[in-house]
């Protein structure tokens, strides 16, 4: 449905910084920099726009799609590792469906980030 979204950071590249190192197990990258901020994504697509707001953004909740339940895993552990918070470990979520399997970390800002796979198990 989207092609792109961009948001709000209080320190921009700290923000960049700490989505590259989170999403690097999903295979997203720097697609684009320039002076007002970074746009993250795959095969040199980008995605994610993350800009300066001067000020603490209001928190988002972005979802990331995961092609397997060992990237969900992976993103979770580079997150904590990039500075997130921790805010549902990797597992599933039978209330959405039977092969939802998610993590979701607080981000630098307060976004609620989230790697999801669809799939049941490999």
């Amino acid at each position: 449905m989207f092609d792109h979204i961009g948001i709000r950071a209080s320190d921009s590249e700290a923000s960049a910084s700490f989505f590259l190192r989170a999403l690097a197990p999903l295979g997203i990258g720097v697609a684009m920099k320039g002076p007002h901020g970074a746009g993250l994504g795959k095969n040199g697509k980008p995605s994610l726009w993350i800009y300066d707001a001067g000020d603490r953004p209001s928190p988002l909740h972005l979802a990331f799609t995961a092609e397997s339940r060992r990237q969900v895993d992976a993103f979770h552990r580079a997150a904590v590792e990039a500075g997130g918070q921790d805010n549902g470990p990797p597992g599933l979520r039978l209330h959405y469906h039977p092969h939802y399997y998610a993590a979701f970390v607080i981000g630098p800002d307060g976004h609620n980030v989230e790697a999801v796979c669809h799939l049941p198990q490999d």
